[in-house]
């Protein structure tokens, strides 16, 4: 017996990234904590385990007044808010182009609002084989699917032959295309475009712009405050600017990890385009989705992030903070893969960000054996995704011989 509507019924989240999580909660609670290593979860620990969150916001939060917090906010967000975020996003590589933003349920909001209006129902949304599993519960929820191309070729760089192929076979049986890339600091990878690859991606969409065809390319940038020098990383920004109207640029922005503000779920989406007309549009389906599904966003989320970067001292002080866990996880994940290429592990380019991964025939199997040694990772389609922003830097130590071992025995 079933009530639900047909659109709906049979449908059951399987999050394998959770239940990693519970698995591993479950391992503590019987060996102790100190025992066990949690690379699962995709927050912040520090070298005691603990959940970091940055001193500044937190002192910041806790002086706000209550009618800062409790008060309804704006459909589409606080006006400063949306001015504030596109700063932030672009900071001094904004594009040459008409830009504008809307407030979202965090970044997995924003990635909702562009699969919900720039991907057609029935049609294909296209990103990476490795790539964050909610891209797809998305895609089905809103009737979309979700193809993949190749990420890497043979010399572990990005395979643009693939990505190239899967457009065209695309645009054969529809005249629109969302492209969905992850970049810098790749969940599930920590891969990084670079300049020339981005230079070739946005050649491809101008040979196809001038015939017609139309793309929204989504960037997601959730975990861009942890891939290296800020500007330096937006650098590929610019390459938005002055492209056909029918190129649209968006970008997920996120305060969940760039603010340590996971659980206030506040995000934005940010386009960009050639076309005032087009960013017109964009305001409005934009305000009418969010109504549609969350009606306004956590206006003390907002409130903290103007108060932080309106005032020079506070916000010295917050990038201080930030630094330092940047600094943290990027010396864990510069570790795994120093000791990765001395034990002959073969992981994926990793250059920041809170995950890596590695390659695995039996990702499930892999992950189970790594349980005997109290590890507790995550088994993606292609291999397992290790959180290094989770594990301590002692128990980082040694970690990737482990996982060596452990491939090499689910291959006996």
């Amino acid at each position: 017996m079933s009530m639900a509507a047909t659109h709906s019924a049979g449908k059951k989240l399987n999050d394998v990234i959770f239940g990693a999580a519970a698995a591993c909660r479950e391992a503590a609670e019987k060996y102790g904590a100190d025992k066990v290593t949690n690379a699962t979860i995709g927050v912040m620990l520090d070298d005691n385990e603990k959940l970091i969150t940055l001193p500044t916001m937190e002192k910041v939060y806790k002086e706000m007044p209550i009618e800062k917090i409790a008060a309804y906010a704006p459909i589409s967000g606080i006006p400063e808010y949306l001015n504030a975020v596109q700063n932030l996003t672009f900071l001094e590589q904004k594009p040459n182009a008409y830009t504008s933003a809307v407030a979202t349920a965090g970044g997995t909001g924003a990635i909702h609002h562009a699969i919900m209006n720039y991907s057609e129902i029935g049609e294909k949304v296209l990103t990476s084989d490795w790539y964050w599993g909610t891209y797809n519960v998305i895609c089905n929820e809103h009737g979309a699917k979700l193809e993949n191309f190749t990420l890497f070729d043979e010399s572990r760089n990005f395979n643009f032959a693939s990505f190239k192929d899967k457009v065209e076979e695309i645009y054969k049986s529809q005249e629109s295309l969302l492209v969905i890339l992850n970049t810098p600091a790749h969940n599930p990878t920590g891969f990084q475009l670079t300049e020339a690859d981005w230079d070739k991606i946005t050649d491809l969409f101008k040979a196809y712009a001038k015939n017609g065809k139309k793309v929204a390319i989504l960037v997601d940038i959730a975990y861009i405050d942890y891939a290296g020098e800020k500007n330096e990383v937006r650098k590929f920004m610019k390459k938005f600017g002055d492209l056909p109207e029918n190129i649209l640029a968006l970008f997920s922005f996120s305060m969940s990890k760039g603010y340590t503000f996971y659980g206030q779920r506040t995000g934005a989406l940010i386009a960009a385009s050639s076309s005032k007309s087009v960013i017109d549009e964009f305001n409005d389906i934009m305000k009418y989705s969010s109504r549609a599904a969350w009606s306004n966003i956590n206006r003390g989320a907002m409130e903290l992030l103007l108060r932080i970067q309106s005032d020079k001292e506070i916000y010295a002080s917050f990038e201080k903070d930030r630094e330092e866990a940047h600094t943290l996880i990027q010396a864990r994940g510069d570790l795994f893969m120093k000791e990765a290429k001395e034990t002959g592990l073969v992981a994926l380019p990793y250059t920041g960000g809170f995950f890596l991964s590695v390659p695995a025939n039996d990702p499930g199997k892999v992950c189970d054996i790594l349980h005997e040694d109290l590890i507790y990772a995550v088994p993606l389609k292609l291999g397992v995704r290790v959180a290094v922003c989770s594990v301590p830097i002692a128990k980082i130590k040694g970690m990737a011989e482990k996982i060596n071992n452990a491939l090499k025995k689910a291959e006996e």
